[in-house]
Parts: C-alpha cells; sequence; structure tokens
C-alpha cells in the first residue's frame, strides 16, 4: 500500500516539478534543474529546510542525524542532486569555516521542488478517499493511529534508505529522533508516515531475529524455489527493480542460499535456484513472519492486528493489477519515466529504498 501511494505520488510530482533525468537528454539550463528523487526524499530531508535557510548544525540536531549522515544527505540533495546548497556563514576571518558553521538554502529548483511537494501527500490521499472510500480510508488511519501509538520508540514518517545486507535502519535509542511535525500529534500525520511507522517498527523487530533482510525475504527470497527461475523474470516475480535484484542476488549468492546456472551451459540464459541452506531460510523467513505477527497480537491485540489485516487486504485485492485496487492509480503519464519502461505485474512485498533516489521498488 505504501509503494502505491509511493508511486503515484511521485508520478505527480515528475508531472508538476521542472527537473532532469539521465533519459531525457539536453535541456535548456538542465544544470540548474534538480535531479528527480522519490517521495522518501522530501519527507526525511527537504521538508526540514524552511524557505529562509537554516544553519547545518540546526538541521542536524532536527533530523536526528550523525555528522557522517548529514554529510551524505548534503552531498546528494546539494552536490549531486540540485536541490539546497550549503552557503559559508560569516565566521570573523575563518578561512576555512567547519561545515556544522554553514547555512543550507533551496535553490530555485528546489524551492519550486518544496512547493509542489507540501501539498500533495494531501492530495493523493483526497484521491484515496474517492478511490477506495473515505470511510475505508478513515478505518485504515484510526487503526494505524491506534497501532502507532502504541510503540515505545519514536520512528520516522519515511522507511530510511536500505543500508548494508539491505537491512532496515534501526532507531538509536540514544539519539534525537526527528522533529515531530509542527501539529505534534501522531493522529494528524499522512497516511504514508503511519504506514512507515508501522512497516518499520516490524522490520526492525524481524531483523534482530533474522540473518537476512526483510527486504530480500519478503521479495526475492520468497518467490525463489528448487526447481528454478529464470533470473530475468524475478524482477517482475518480485515487482522491484533490476539493479535491486542484483543487489539481493549477489547477498544471496554470497551466503550460498541460491545457486545460479547457464542452462544450456554456456548459454546467456541464466537460472536461480534455492540451494538446501536456501529453502531453509526461506522457511525461516515465513516462520518468523508467523511468530511476529502472534507476537503483535499479543503485545497490541487480536482487533487492533485483524481489524489492519482486513483493511490492507481490501485494498490490496489479489495483488495482481487486474485484481488489486492500488494498480488504479499507478498508470504512468505519457511523458514520465515509468511509461518507458516495462509496467509491474505485482508490487514489491516491503519497499526498496535505494541510495539511488529512494523509489520504493529500487529504480
Amino acid at each position: 500500500m505504501l509503494v502505491s501511494f509511493t508511486v503515484e505520488f511521485d508520478n505527480e510530482f515528475e508531472r508538476r516539478t521542472p527537473h532532469r533525468t539521465t533519459g531525457q537528454g539536453p535541456l535548456p539550463d538542465s544544470r540548474r534543474l534538480p535531479w528527480l528523487v522519490s517521495m522518501a526524499m522530501w519527507v526525511t530531508f527537504m521538508q526540514f529546510v524552511p524557505d529562509d535557510g537554516i544553519r547545518v548544525a540546526e538541521l542536524q540536531r532536527r533530523l536526528g542525524f550523525t555528522s557522517a549522515e548529514m554529510r551524505w544527505w548534503l552531498t546528494r540533495m546539494g552536490t549531486w542532486w540540485g536541490y539546497v546548497v550549503v552557503e559559508a556563514e560569516p565566521t570573523g576571518g575563518d578561512a576555512n569555516p567547519p561545515l556544522s558553521k554553514g547555512i543550507v538554502r533551496l535553490t530555485t529548483g528546489g524551492r519550486k521542488a518544496v512547493e509542489v511537494w507540501r501539498p500533495l501527500a494531501a492530495e493523493i490521499e483526497t484521491r484515496w478517499h474517492g478511490r477506495f472510500g473515505t470511510r475505508e480510508i478513515e478505518q485504515l488511519r484510526a487503526v494505524l493511529y491506534e497501532l502507532v501509538g502504541q510503540f515505545d520508540v519514536r520512528l520516522p514518517d519515511s522507511l530510511p534508505i536500505l543500508g548494508y545486507g539491505l537491512f532496515s535502519k534501526s532507531p538509536d535509542r540514544r539519539r534525537r529522533a526527528p522533529a515531530e511535525p509542527e501539529t505534534g500529534s501522531i493522529s494528524s500525520l499522512p497516511l504514508p508516515a503511519l504506514l512507515s511507522r508501522a512497516l518499520l517498527a516490524f522490520a526492525v523487530e524481524y531483523e534482530a531475529e533474522a540473518d537476512m533482510s526483510l527486504a530480500i525475504g519478503a521479495n526475492v527470497l520468497r518467490v525463489l524455489d528448487e526447481k528454478g527461475i529464470g533470473v530475468q523474470r524475478l524482477s517482475r516475480l518480485a515487482g522491484i527493480s533490476k539493479p535491486a535484484i542484483d543487489m539481493a542476488m549477489g547477498i544471496l549468492q554470497k551466503n550460498r542460499l541460491v545457486s545460479v546456472d547457464a542452462i544450456p551451459r554456456g548459454s546467456r540464459t541464466k537460472i536461480t535456484r534455492l540451494t538446501p541452506q536456501g529453502r531453509k531460510a526461506q522457511e525461516r523467513y515465513r516462520q518468523l513472519l508467523g511468530n511476529l505477527e502472534a507476537r503483535w497480537r499479543s503485545r497490541f491485540g487480536n482487533d487492533t492486528i485483524d481489524r489492519l489485516r482486513e483493511s490492507l487486504e481490501r485494498a490490496a485485492g489479489d495483488g495482481t493489477v487486474k485484481g488489486s485496487p492500488l494498480f488504479r492509480g499507478l498508470t504512468p503519464y505519457s511523458d514520465g519515466w515509468r511509461a518507458s519502461v516495462p509496467q509491474p505485474d505485482t508490487l514489491p512485498h516491503y519497499p526498496m529504498l535505494l541510495h539511488r533516489g529512494g523509489y520504493p521498488d529500487g529504480s
């Protein structure tokens, strides 16, 4: 559900915002246009940059980032992608002031992007009221609010960029969490923020016991078997991009959970199979999911989990293009980048946010 919301959000942002991508060729003043990125970059970073700028140290405090994380985000959102710049603050003659003394300001393109981003989640959520029914969406919001309100740690409003091994980043209780929205109330959070917090809480608890990340288990390990599946089919079966498949397969091969062979020998056609260890890992994935859901029922209440499952199952349908209501808003605009690539047969079972731009399918 979060993937569907994000893709619809991203399609609108792309249509309304001047930007650049690798596929569109040279554009007038294209270097001044920001690089196209996904909703996670807005929720995690850009929404905290005010129109009149902010000191790096204060922005870092609001975000709850380490210094290394702050440099990572400033490099991407600034130097690489063109949404912000860091200006030196007068420091009384210091020729090389530290980064923390700088001021983060929106570029012209960044300012336009923020204008589009700010109202967009509410607009998409209003569309969903019309598509799924106001009662259905309000029931989903209510049960998510009920669930998230019981968490004992403050979680971010977006899933994190997946780290080493494609693991989700566990919140560090010793560090300050990102600032709450101005309203300061969980009930006022947009739907994707509520979904993100619930998903991240589940992923962190799952990965505390698992040897493999939930992103790999839910998307790739889930669809494999011992008979063999063509590697080229994996992207469509899992609903994630080829780069995401390649990263996941590299980890699975390194851990000897899958084998990849050319069939026939020497051809370009490759088949991947679960090894005996991989079969055990798949069984462990399924067992952990069941155990964790049972644990959540005990902790948060059977009624809460039942209502959440029912709402999500009605929205997801059978998960196919024809049988899932989640696909109704995903037809890309004709000039959007998603219109130029094969349309998905299914959606990821867990979002694959990579450093490439934070897209929910790893694109």
